[in-house]
């Protein structure tokens, strides 16, 4: 193959790479330039570390926040780049001191965190010291990159969330990578360690919700959803979704929410106090929008908690009206505020016995497809695509 030359969805599929070689090989998906269609294209791979894993890859999620990267609204990669951060595989290898995974087992890839810090050992990995350093550097923990064209040697760089997925085989440090049962349909699970993470984990492991409270949800994407089917699993009395988009809130409504509010054509505020009288428990707001934001603020009771996951080109503006003598607790929430290695497992293991119905929000694509299933994406009329490898 010379470079340039397309490589068919055949070839990418049964790619397999020779594990003794000094230099391994692979094949990734490629974007050069901002704004162009990837390129898949065969890359040399780093050697394998002692704190690493190597691992084949079986499907891929498409992530909105990493389009907001590839576009530059966010964190703003260097071209040329590899894609995508969410996604499950086949561990084909691991390094010297890798103890808790073996050849065989089946994972999925979260958010890097370095394990040693105060953070990491209290609890709190997605705020973990170096969380920038090891998430957002566009490159490995080390600091050295895990692929390079195969011609050049020029490094690519990673979208964000190292290591990149769009590739027959990757490699991802330790702490990123997440053993989940093996009977389990690793083909849907790669979301799972990123946005369903991020929605489920904010309202089971960081607001707390239990049975019987209220909580508003503004937002009806693949978060703002796995939110919702977090709060039914949590016995939620009161869930009101609140979106511009009817048939998201119709399929709001079919996972589980009480109420849905179309803030296009209705008003956001009063809708919520007619709702819910007395005050909600809990807000959540996917969209980083302050009049949203606003709105869901002036609809809580006292001392309720107010959660932000969304991304904004905008500043946060707010009526300090809404927190005069009210004591409301108002926070950002990073990666589910959850412990990957306990919080995964538990998510699939809820998937297993029905009451965590995530595939729902799933819609699975072939690789020669990945240009339409990023289309369907960015026009919202696919809730969270996914590759198979």
């Amino acid at each position: 193959m010379t470079k340039g030359e397309s490589i068919s969805e055949r070839e990418f599929r049964m790619y397999n790479i020779d594990l003794k070689a000094n230099k391994m090989e692979t094949i990734a998906g490629v974007i050069k330039i901002k704004g162009e269609k990837f390129e898949f294209e065969k890359t040399k791979m780093s050697d394998l570390l002692a704190d690493e894993v190597l691992i084949k890859i079986v499907a891929a999620g498409i992530c909105s926040k990493e389009m907001a990267m590839v576009d530059q609204q966010i964190h703003n990669p260097d071209f040329s780049i590899l894609w995508t951060h969410e996604g499950g595989g086949i561990v084909e290898k691991v390094g010297n001191n890798v103890k808790h995974l073996q050849q065989g087992d089946h994972v999925v890839l979260t958010f890097g965190s370095c394990g040693k810090c105060e953070r990491c050992t209290q609890g709190h990995p997605a705020y973990c010291k170096v969380r920038e350093q090891l998430n957002f550097s566009d490159s490995r923990h080390h600091g050295t990159h895990n692929h390079a064209d195969l011609t050049t040697g020029k490094k690519f760089h990673q979208d964000g969330y190292s290591p990149s997925l769009l590739a027959t085989h990757v490699i991802a440090h330790q702490n990123n990578t997440i053993k989940v049962p093996n009977d389990a349909p690793l083909e849907i699970l790669g979301p799972l360690g990123f946005e369903v993470q991020n929605g489920a984990g904010a309202v089971i492991n960081s607001l707390k919700v239990s049975r019987g409270k209220s909580i508003v949800i503004s937002g009806a994407d693949v978060t703002g959803l796995s939110a919702v089917l977090a709060a039914v699993a949590c016995s939620a009395g009161t869930i009101a979704v609140v979106d511009a988009d009817s048939e998201r809130l119709n399929f709001a409504m079919e996972l589980g929410a009480t109420h849905t509010i179309d803030s296009w054509e209705q008003n956001v505020s009063e809708e919520l106090k007619n709702i819910q009288p007395q005050g909600f428990d809990f807000g959540l707001d996917i969209t980083g929008r302050s009049d949203i934001i606003n709105s869901l603020l002036s609809s809580l009771k006292p001392l309720a908690e107010m959660g932000l996951l969304g991304v904004s080109t905008e500043p946060l503006e707010i009526d300090m009206n809404s927190f005069v003598s009210r004591g409301l607790i108002l926070k950002e929430i990073v990666g589910g505020d959850s412990i990957p290695s306990e919080f995964l497992p538990q998510l699939v293991n809820m998937y297993l016995h029905g009451e965590f119905p995530f595939d729902k929000l799933i819609t699975k694509y072939n690789l020669a497809d990945i240009n339409k299933a990023i289309k369907d994406c960015e026009n919202g009329s696919s809730i969270k695509p996914v590759l198979l490898i």
